[in-house]
């Protein structure tokens, strides 16, 4: 598998920096091959072809090279491997002089990124799917001490299969920033071949200290590589 991180600092950086750990700790237990990159530059239809796995640890879906571009679409959409996308991998707005890019929106279940919780919020996940492999191991609900909770243009539910929604009801402190109802979190697109799944959370690296965000990041690691996880968590 591949993960690719964004470079910078900050809280994002501390998030790279654990789940980097996490993930080598996790390729050595179970004889995975891990590698990290911090760019597109050097992604294309070869560079791809050695992955069973393609990990976006909040890398945004704009400033990719054109050829790492074309090449990750044709890997998604012919189903070449697996994707899991981290929080900034849903930050589809005109960000940093890009325009937004619509076939990552469409991917994402046709949404565009709207607000954020600037001064961050504690709030209840609340699984949907528990049958889903992506649930094995979770409680029906589970708190997140601290977040930014994105707010979309529109739910993507008509367009995915929702795994866990956030409960805005029990946001601390309460804010204004809602989207009044349905506020998805976690979600699957069946509509392309590669196995894909887009977790909100990632904004810390405190969320490790999680052990139900950790089996989520676990779970999704094994599911969009098609492998069967251990019996051990």
């Amino acid at each position: 598998m591949v993960a690719l991180a964004e470079r910078g600092g900050g809280e994002h950086q501390k998030f790279v920096d654990a789940a980097k750990v996490y993930l080598n700790a996790l390729a050595a237990e179970n004889d995975f091959a891990i590698d990290h990159i911090t760019g597109t530059e050097g992604i294309n239809e070869e560079f791809l072809a050695q992955y069973s796995l393609f990990i976006q640890l909040n890398y945004p879906p704009y400033r990719w090279a054109p050829i790492a571009k074309e090449a990750f679409v044709d890997y998604i959409t012919q189903g070449k491997g697996g994707w899991i996308g981290f929080h900034h991998a849903g930050l589809l707005g005109d960000f940093d002089g890009y325009p937004m890019d619509p076939w990552f929106s469409q991917f994402m279940g046709g949404i565009r990124f709207t607000h954020y919780l600037p001064d961050f919020a504690k709030a209840t996940v609340k699984i949907e799917d528990p049958k889903s492999p992506l649930a094995r191991g979770l409680p029906p609900s589970f708190v997140i001490d601290r977040e930014e909770w994105y707010t979309w243009s529109q739910s993507p539910r008509p367009n995915v299969q929702v795994l866990a929604t956030v409960d805005e009801s029990s946001y601390v402190p309460n804010t204004m920033i809602k989207m009044g109802g349905d506020h998805p979190v976690v979600w699957s697109n069946p509509h392309y071949k590669a196995r894909n799944v887009y977790i909100f959370m990632g904004h810390h690296g405190g969320l490790f200290e999680s052990p139900d965000f950790v089996q989520l990041f676990r779970n999704a690691v094994f599911w969009a590589a098609a492998q069967t996880p251990p019996n051990t968590h």
